[in-house]
């Protein structure tokens, strides 16, 4: 039942090429970096990863996307990485973009065993009829481009669902890299803030879940009540050092002068 490991590089010893990530994090909030930095150690290549965004340049996905680590990106929010933008309009990485909703809505349900789910959102647009360029060429043409997607009229629900919705698939991945602020030896975890945006989503998607936490706690010490995601989803747990722990970055560091 004891589920620690005590390194982050042991942790992380059976993710080879090819795997598919769901790691967690909003923006640069709660993300587990420092399993990032144990894959870019490891040397893994041609990974798929599912995650909102893809860091910045110099921290998070982005250490992995500037040795060329990643091979496609499932993404909601893209904007604060150049290289990432580099990239994708030279034809080096794929890219489907996401709306956010969507892709959380995916992540849980993958996580939760539903292979489909019908929504509103992207009805009428692109994301719904295809198109959208998944991968460029060398030349600038699109050399993948986005399938087209079920849609469904519901007419007039007694449920209260009327109109056209697009059909999404779940996600599932092989792994799941996540970041908690408390964790017990069980895997339960708590997430803090902005942290909770997605990382017990992607937690529950993968189908092994290693979780680095700031602060170990021993099974009873976290009040049942307070546990946002059970540890039936996590099968690793990785204690993190004090220097660890506090090693985050800031996306964007904005000041104003002192006002009276």
């Amino acid at each position: 039942m004891d589920k620690v490991v005590e390194s982050a590089d042991e942790a992380i010893r059976d993710v080879g090429d090819g795997a598919s990530l769901a790691v967690g994090g909003f923006g640069l909030c709660g993300i587990p970096s420092v399993l990032i930095a144990a894959l870019l150690r490891r040397g893994v290549t041609d990974l798929h990863v599912v995650s909102n965004n893809c860091g910045v340049d110099d921290w998070g996905l982005g250490l992995l996307l500037r040795e060329h680590r990643i091979r496609r990106m499932t993404s909601s929010y893209v904007g604060e990485n150049k290289e990432f933008a580099r990239q994708y309009l030279a034809g080096e990485l794929e890219v489907e973009l996401t709306p956010q909703g969507t892709l959380a809505e995916r992540l849980r349900a993958g996580g939760s065993g539903i292979a489909a789910f019908y929504t509103r959102t992207g009805v009428g647009t692109s994301v719904a009829e295809g198109g959208l360029a998944w991968r460029y060429d060398s030349a600038g043409g699109v050399a993948i481009a986005s399938p087209a997607k079920e849609t469904r009229n519901f007419g007039s629900d007694e449920h209260g669902f009327e109109g056209e919705f697009v059909l999404e698939t779940g996600i599932r991945t092989d792994f799941g890299l996540v970041r908690a602020w408390r964790g017990d030896r069980h895997g339960n975890l708590v997430f803090r803030a902005s942290a909770r945006n997605f990382n017990p989503l992607c937690a529950m998607a993968g189908q092994v879940t290693i979780a680095e936490v700031e602060q170990l706690c021993e099974p009873g010490e976290i009040d049942p009540d307070d546990v946002h995601l059970p540890g039936v989803f996590v099968q690793r747990v990785v204690p993190l050092s004090a220097e660890a722990a506090a090693d985050k970055r800031i996306e964007k560091f904005v000041t104003r002068e002192a006002t009276e």
